[in-house]
Formats: C-alpha cells, sequence, structure tokens
C-alpha cells in the first residue's frame, strides 16, 4: 500500500505542497481593515490528517468545497497533499464524521516582492495571526527572508497546524 513517504518520494496522486509560515505581529504588518479576503472555515475530521473545507469570498460570495490530506512526512516544508473538490451533498456527508473545527480570514500581503497570506483567526484562536508563502522549490523556499513582521518561523512547530489548532487550541509558548 502506498504511504505518504511513497507520494514524497514519488508522487502518483499527490502534488508536494512547499510552504513556510510565520508567526504573524499584529501591531508590525499591514492594515488588512479594508482589504478583501477569504473567509475560511476548517473541519479536521477526528483521528485522521482529513481537512473539510469551505471557502467563500469576501467580496463575490463565491464558495469552494474541498476534502483534502496532506500527509505527515519528516520535512514539514515539502509535503504531500490531495484534494478533491466536492459538491455541497459530499460536503454534507463529511460535515456529519467527528472533528474540531475554526474559522480564519486569508489575505493576501506583499512582503517585499513576494506575496503572502495572512490568516486572521476568529472565535477561540482570535487574536493568532499566522502567514504562510508556498514556493516552486526547496532551494528558494529555505533561502526566503522572514517578513519583517514576522515574530518567528513556525513551519516546523507542528503546534501550529491547522488540525493540531482546532483540537487543542492556541499552543502555551
Amino acid at each position: 500500500m502506498r504511504s505518504g513517504v511513497d507520494e514524497a518520494r514519488d508522487p502518483k496522486y499527490a502534488h508536494i505542497e512547499r510552504e513556510r509560515r510565520w508567526l504573524v505581529d499584529p501591531a508590525s504588518r499591514p492594515d488588512l481593515s479594508a482589504q478583501p479576503f477569504t473567509l475560511i472555515e476548517d473541519r479536521y475530521i477526528t483521528s485522521t490528517r482529513l481537512r473539510l473545507r469551505r471557502m467563500t469570498d469576501s467580496m463575490t460570495g463565491a464558495c469552494s468545497l474541498k476534502l483534502t490530506k496532506k500527509y505527515d512526512v519528516t520535512d514539514p516544508l515539502a509535503r504531500p497533499i490531495v484534494t478533491a473538490y466536492l459538491s455541497e451533498a459530499e460536503f454534507a456527508v463529511f460535515d456529519r464524521l467527528p472533528g474540531a473545527s475554526l474559522t480564519k480570514r486569508r489575505f493576501e500581503v506583499t512582503g517585499g516582492a513576494n506575496i503572502f497570506s495572512i490568516d486572521q483567526f476568529l472565535g477561540l484562536l482570535a487574536p493568532l495571526e499566522l502567514a504562510e508563502i508556498e514556493w516552486p522549490d526547496d532551494a528558494g523556499l529555505r533561502a526566503l527572508p522572514s517578513p519583517i513582521w514576522a515574530i518567528r518561523d513556525i513551519s516546523d512547530d507542528p503546534r501550529y497546524q491547522g488540525g493540531a489548532l482546532s483540537h487543542f487550541g492556541l499552543p502555551k509558548d
């Protein structure tokens, strides 16, 4: 049977998502109050690495529904990921499974020559803000400087992954 390690070595069904993530200082990042955003509602299915996601555009109301699996591998900067787009009826089936949820607003922000996503968490995870950037190659990703409004790189800290945040709450740093 194929595993996440197999997909990382030789992707057959997944693509490799290369990303870095940072804890954001809201006081020093760009003002987001007038920016459009995507409302993201995630449900992390209990005892799996599956994420059910509803994404709603703040400007148009357009909605996307997805089921995603991010494989657990040793390198958190290069993770195999598989996504299926769902209908409302399919989404409703998965939404009945036990899980933990979180909601956030995702903004696009320019930092130097790069475009980052900043996630502003709502509810029990507020006022947490995380930034991320995806990159096409490993060397370029590792060479990226941290944005000036970042507190620290959390790319290799599993406590800041969505599943952990939804199930266990804010990390106690």
